[in-house]
């Protein structure tokens, strides 16, 4: 008789199949670059570094809480000489905790709990000691909750409980994103003993010089040491830097070259680049730095002179410098504005139309407007970009200090103040991975590295833990697709937000940056978000479309150079191809902008209705494509003003602040003013200016009614020193 077929695989094979499955699907699951283990698991990744952290009582003002999840074993908290004390800290979202680090000063607890809490009011101990050694304890714990504190009830010696480090495990479900790794194909390292870097330096420049819109970024890195006869010309979307812990640790003995042979001589579109942490020593004695917007001079000492300017003395639409040696003479020549910040420099040749400093050792006197320099002895609150930088054969990346009136290079003195991350806390994004991975990273608790490349994400890149770094190495880009918000940033402590590009997506993005939600007001005066070297763009390199470029809502901020630009050229550029109405609004108190770009809006380039706010150099070009005055038209007022205070407002200041306008569709259209502010005591402008570029439209007005009007084709600016 013959079997009859098998209707149901055997036990065995179906197990198999079920299991294959499985497998594929959590390979399916599971986010690109992370990796699953067979089951949860106590981490290693420290979920309180960065966090908020309060307590009881410090010793004094050295000793703060934040001391103890900052990752740094030379800052620590102390509390009062009594007991009970307490250090709490808010991890963010409920965890399950399986592990607490305690590094301890000489001052330790003897007796003391470990307390979590969904609430920070009601407490669940889940360690307990009446015996603490003190030194550095590693303790298994298992509890859950949002907040875990330290509760001390008796202290070893007579002084306080001091720690140096308290560091919070947290089981992970199986899939953690790794931190660390290499830094891709896309960054280039040199080191000394190379004979082939100028070879590589001219094979990207031949990419690059000309590649206004295209999709190449790169950066080089350049090893400690000295480097010999090299002339590293950077083109578009090029950055390159050195990885020491100050500008010395490389020095080039030759040059870092921007000129504008690829335009004709004309440098008003020399973009989208930078320099940053090396020294120079200039083969003719004088570096050339020829750039327009978007190309930032950081962290160099040049040992000779710097100009501003492309061969043949073209013209140029420039630029931004800051924590830099010039010990030469700066020259701009024809560069028609500039700002430098925190710097020290051997003098200034020459000004156009608006020349800033702040912070600045050397710089000219306050003459506005003949020659037009503006000039504040210090910067009222600056922190240097995060960098990397090597430590030994290690990457980290160094996080620089907030100063408070600053004046010169944060490296005058020695090492710049400020704290130091490993690579391995930080996620580093190369291009392929998507928003659902940056985001898991982010929620692990890792920053963010991007490597150079262009990044589109379906979903907003959520930063909501405090003083996350988020760092772009050679112009990332990142792209919002199906008209999300590219990135946002919650209401917390300390983000430092630096060196990328967003470049806005065909369809419909309500903003593309917003730091802090709508509503936020949280103070940060301690520790500010930093907003350095980020840039927006709208059109250009193809149809892009976002209602506002970048939204300020939370309290504090610094926005420490940035260019919002909704294109007048390239691809995809039209009224109605490129919409965009506002580059920056501000709805936060205190908001500080040093070094602010903004061209090219439909509406306001800025809005301004938070408090406190300052601005330091402000450089704005009208949207020259407007087809006629009706389109500007702003109920009764001719023309949206480049920058607008609200009616509300009781307190702003800026200083060195100007706005062009080039209509050359409609070169009939007129707009009032410049700047439109509310007339109050507690609101002053300081060296304002209009022009009319060629006589292609004009304005009425300076400032509200007051400055003369433009006229005819000189290009001659209308100013105003002080209002009111």
């Amino acid at each position: 008789m013959r079997p009859m077929p098998r209707t149901t695989p055997p036990p065995f094979a179906g197990t198999v199949l079920w299991a294959a499955l499985l497998a594929l699907l959590v390979a399916l699951v599971a986010p690109l670059g992370a990796t699953r283990a067979a089951a949860a698991t106590c981490g290693t990744a420290n979920a309180a570094q960065g966090r908020t952290a309060t307590a009881s009582s410090t010793e004094n003002s050295g000793f703060a809480a934040a001391n103890a999840v900052d990752g740094s074993t030379g800052t620590r908290w102390s509390s009062a000489f009594s007991d009970p004390q307490w250090l709490q800290v808010d991890l963010g979202s409920s965890q399950s905790i399986c592990e607490v680090v305690l590094n301890w000063e000489a001052a330790y607890g003897s007796s003391y709990q470990i307390q979590v809490s969904d609430n920070a009011s009601s407490w669940t101990t889940v360690y307990s000691t009446t015996t603490g050694p003190g030194g550095n304890q590693t303790l298994s714990v298992s509890g859950t909750g949002r907040y875990i504190r330290l509760y001390g009830t008796a202290r070893a010696t007579p002084y306080g409980y001091s720690l140096w480090e308290f560091g919070v495990h947290t089981l992970t479900d199986g899939t953690t994103i790794p931190g660390g790794g290499d830094l891709g194909s896309n960054v280039i390292v040199f080191d000394p003993s190379m004979t082939d870097i100028q070879a590589k330096l001219d094979a990207v420049f031949a990419q690059q010089e000309t590649a206004q819109f295209g999709t190449g970024r790169y950066q080089f890195l350049f090893k400690p040491g000295t480097y010999n006869n090299l002339n590293a010309q950077l083109g578009f979307y090029t950055s390159i830097s050195g990885l020491g812990l100050s500008p010395d640790a490389t020095t080039i003995n030759g040059d870092v070259t921007v000129d504008a042979g690829w335009f004709n001589g004309n440098a008003t579109q020399n973009f989208w680049r930078s320099a940053e942490n090396l020294a120079l020593n200039p083969v003719s004695g004088t570096d050339r730095w020829a750039v327009a917007q978007a190309a930032p001079f950081r962290r160099m000492h040049v040992k000779g002179g710097l100009n501003l300017a492309p061969a043949g003395y073209g013209w140029a639409s420039g630029g931004y410098i800051a924590d830099s040696q010039i010990d030469g003479v700066v020259s701009p020549y024809s560069q028609q504005q500039w700002y430098t910040r925190d710097s020290s420099i051997g003098g200034n040749s020459n000004a156009v139309w608006n020349n800033v400093f702040s912070g600045v050792v050397g710089a000219p006197a306050t003459s506005f407007p003949s020659p037009p320099y503006t000039t504040l002895d210090t910067t009222p609150v600056s922190r240097e970009k995060p960098f990397l930088y090597l430590d030994g054969s290690d990457y980290r990346v160094f996080v620089p200090a907030k100063r408070t009136n600053a004046r010169g290079t944060s490296w005058a003195s020695g090492t710049t103040a400020g704290s130091s991350l490993p690579l391995s806390q930080f996620y580093v994004v190369k291009p392929g991975a998507t928003a659902a991975t940056i985001n898991a990273a982010l929620a692990q608790g890792l920053n963010l590295l991007f490597t150079p490349g262009v990044y589109h994400v379906d979903q907003s890149i959520n930063v909501t833990r405090a003083d996350t770094v988020v760092l772009g190495l050679g112009l990332a880009t990142i792209v919002p697709d199906n008209g999300v918000t590219a990135m946002k940033v919650a209401d917390v402590n300390g983000v430092r937000l630096a060196g990328f590009l967003i470049d806005a997506g065909a369809v419909n993005s309500p903003v593309l940056l917003q730091v802090g939600p709508v509503g936020s007001s949280a103070d940060h005066s301690a520790d500010p978000t930093t907003v350095q070297d980020v840039f927006a763009r709208i059109g250009g390199a193809g149809a892009g479309s976002a209602t506002t470029a970048m939204e300020i809502n939370s309290d504090d901020v610094i926005i420490d150079h940035t260019w919002l630009w909704r294109a007048d050229h390239g691809t995809g550029v039209g009224w109605n191809t490129n919409p965009s109405d506002y580059g920056l609004i501000v709805r936060g108190d205190d908001v500080l902008a040093t070094g602010l770009f903004v061209e090219h809006f439909k509406k306001y380039d800025v809005e301004w209705s938070g408090e406190n706010g300052k601005t330091i150099f402000y450089q704005n070009e009208i949207a020259y494509d407007a087809p006629n005055q009706a389109a500007i038209q702003n109920g009764s007022t001719k023309g949206y003003a480049a920058y607008k205070v609200d009616d509300s407002v009781n307190t702003h200041e800026a200083w060195g602040v100007g706005s062009y306008c080039y209509f050359n569709v409609d070169p009939t259209i007129v707009m009032d003013h410049g700047f439109e502010v509310p007339v109050k005591s507690g609101v002053k402008f300081h060296d304002v200016l209009v022009v009319s570029l060629g006589g292609q439209g004009q304005y009425n007005h300076v400032i509200n009614s007051t400055g003369a009007a433009t006229s005819g084709t000189s290009t001659v600016p209308s100013t105003v020193t002080s209002y009111p």
